[in-house]
C-alpha cells in the first residue's frame, strides 16, 4: 500500500514536471496533430506536436522579396485570395481593413498577410493596383505573390484554409474565407470567417488576447 501511494506521488510530480514548463495558452492550436509517446525513468508519457507554419519566401506589392524569418516576432493575420476574385474576396479585403483600422495601436505587433493564389495575374503592379483601388496604407500588411502550387499547399496544410483551381468557379478559383490567426511561434490559433463581421470582431478581440496574456503585450 505504502509503495503504490509512494509510486502516485512519483507520477504525479513527473506529470506536474513534464507540464509546468509548457506555455499557458489562453487559445487553443488549431490544426491536424500527433501524439508522440515516450518512456521516462519506465512511465509513460505522451506529447501532442502541432505543425507549425513552414519557412516561406513571396514577393510582396513593393516587389520586395519577403520571408517568414523576416517577419518573426509578430503574430501574423492571413488570408488567402486573389485580386480578380468576383465573389468573396471583395468582402474579405474590406473586412481585413476594417480590422488593420481596428488594431492600428498594434501595428507594431501585428503582420497582416494577403497571399495571392493567382499569381500569375497578381503581379506586384496588379496588388499595388489593388490596395490603391481599396484604399489600403497600412504598413504592416503585405499582399504576396509567388509559386502557385506551393501556395495553395501553404493554406491547405497549414493555414486551415482551402485555396484551389477550380474552373467551375467564377474566376476560375476556390478559396475558403477563413481569416487566420498565427502566434510567433508559427501555430495556428484560430481560424475565422472574413467576410462575417461578428467572426472578426472576435477575431479582434482574440488577437488582442493573445498579445496580452501570453505575449504581455497591451
Amino acid at each position: 500500500m505504502i509503495r503504490s501511494i509512494f509510486l502516485l506521488i512519483f507520477i504525479t510530480s513527473l506529470i506536474s514536471s513534464c507540464t509546468s514548463d509548457k506555455k499557458v495558452r489562453v487559445l487553443p492550436i488549431v490544426g491536424n496533430y500527433d501524439v508522440e509517446y515516450d518512456t521516462i525513468d519506465g512511465v509513460e508519457v505522451s506529447d501532442t506536436i502541432y505543425p507549425k507554419v513552414p519557412a516561406f519566401s513571396y514577393i510582396n506589392q513593393d516587389s520586395i522579396r519577403i520571408t517568414s524569418k523576416s517577419m518573426k516576432g509578430k503574430v501574423w493575420i492571413a488570408d488567402f485570395f486573389f485580386t480578380s476574385c468576383p465573389s468573396i474576396c471583395p468582402k474579405m479585403t474590406s473586412q481585413m481593413k476594417r480590422l488593420s483600422i481596428l488594431t492600428k495601436d498594434l501595428e507594431k505587433h501585428i503582420q497582416f498577410i494577403s497571399f495571392s493564389i493567382n499569381p500569375t495575374y497578381d503581379t506586384p503592379t496588379q496588388l499595388r493596383a489593388y490596395r490603391k483601388h481599396y484604399g489600403i496604407s497600412a504598413n504592416n500588411w503585405h499582399f504576396f505573390t509567388g509559386d502557385e502550387a506551393a501556395t495553395h499547399e501553404l493554406g491547405v496544410n497549414y493555414f486551415q484554409v482551402f485555396a484551389n483551381k477550380d474552373i467551375a468557379e467564377e474566376g476560375g478559383y476556390a478559396h475558403s474565407p477563413a481569416f487566420v490567426l498565427v502566434d510567433k511561434e508559427g501555430y495556428v490559433r484560430g481560424v475565422y470567417i472574413g467576410t462575417d463581421t461578428k467572426q472578426v470582431d472576435l477575431l479582434h478581440k482574440d488577437v488582442r488576447k493573445l498579445l496580452e496574456y501570453e505575449y504581455n503585450t497591451k
